[in-house]
């Protein structure tokens, strides 16, 4: 179960005592269970089992990459595996240095406090975090003017593990301060399904080893929409009296879901056609693209962008974004002469 501990009027930290059957029956609890992130998991085993042997807390966490790569996952491992609790935040809900000072108070040795978005923490907040993290302590100032004195209150050691799709937002000093900083990389097809046949295992759902295989094609390299597309897929199968996802149900499905044959959705294609359509194939800015397709820029960015950039779809230059070859060949449309003549200069340049 996960039981919830008010601090102050609006932070609410959620503490895991015990994984909750169903709201949790997908998130593997072991390393070994873990798929994926061979490095990473290899590393990380060697540094718990080091501050195990020690009887110390692990050292402090920098988990960074793409939105749904297994983050908030590998801190729940990182708890089991070192059999200590684990208290979750996020940095917006941080607002205030008090709400932080009443979070590490609270932490028993070893604990393992998860703050996700860590980069969006309020630069006040963030300064407590740095004696808290290097010193184990907490320096308080008590009073103002003249008669105000700094008080330090001591902590149990812990493991802070921060996630942050922004490595590069996070300040240098904060940064410096993880003593394991890892990169969490896109997953392959062969990955994705073996975590869609697991997933399906822990649903209780049987699956093809083909239909398997068709959802991690379309899942964009990232585990969380590999595990959304199996559920929908699921509803879609059962709907029609099967009892086994075949390929042919994840192919009527995913055509439903209006996901093509590369996992694009039609937020991708609508991007696509923005940029050829009404831009002649670019360059068009951040701003502009998002302003013509109705979405919001950072969404862009973090979410649509990489996997077309991943693609060769995109390029993003000085000037703005461009369509690539493979982008006008994706919608079935021909560049013009200028825009061949911009993809060759890029082309060239790189």
């Amino acid at each position: 179960m996960f039981e919830e501990e008010e601090y102050g009027e609006n932070l609410v930290v959620s503490t895991k005592t015990e994984y909750d059957a169903e709201e949790n029956v997908l998130r593997p609890k072991t390393m070994a269970d873990y798929v994926g992130q061979k490095k990473v998991k290899e590393n990380l085993s060697v540094y718990i089992e080091a501050a195990k042997s020690r009887g110390e807390a692990l050292d402090h966490v920098l988990l960074y990459g793409p939105p749904g790569l297994g983050k908030t996952t590998l801190s729940h491992i990182i708890a089991n595996e070192m059999n200590v609790a684990i208290k979750m935040t996020s940095g917006p809900a941080i607002e205030r240095s008090g709400d932080l000072a009443a979070i590490l108070t609270n932490l028993n040795e070893g604990d393992v406090l998860f703050i996700d978005e860590i980069h969006r923490l309020n630069r006040s907040v963030e300064e407590i975090l740095y004696s808290a993290m290097e010193d184990f302590a907490l320096d308080i100032i008590v009073g103002k003017g003249p008669s105000a004195r700094n008080i330090r209150f001591t902590l149990n050691r812990f493991t802070l593990v921060g996630a942050t799709t922004r490595a590069g937002m996070l300040a240098p000093p904060l940064r410096d301060r993880f003593g394991i900083i890892n990169r969490l990389e896109m997953y392959t097809n062969e990955e994705l399904t073996e975590i869609v046949s697991r997933s399906a295992k822990a649903l209780e759902i049987a699956i093809a080893e083909d239909a398997a295989q068709e959802i991690a094609r379309r899942s964009r390299g990232t585990p969380r929409i590999a595990n959304r597309l199996l559920k929908r897929v699921r509803d879609f199968s059962s709907v029609r009296g099967n009892k086994e996802i075949t390929k042919e149900d994840a192919r009527f499905a995913l055509a439903r879901l209006e996901i093509d044959e590369l996992g694009l959705d039609q937020t991708d294609r609508n991007l696509l056609t923005a940029l050829i359509e009404k831009f002649g194939g670019g360059p068009a800015g951040l701003e502009t693209l998002a302003a013509t397709t109705g979405e919001d820029a950072n969404t862009i960015e973090d979410v649509y962008e990489p996997y077309l950039l991943q693609l060769g779809f995109i390029a993003r230059t000085a000037r703005g974004r461009i369509c690539l070859k493979d982008g006008y060949a994706h919608m079935g449309l021909a560049p013009s002469a200028k825009a061949r003549k911009q993809i060759s200069i890029f082309e060239s340049d790189e």
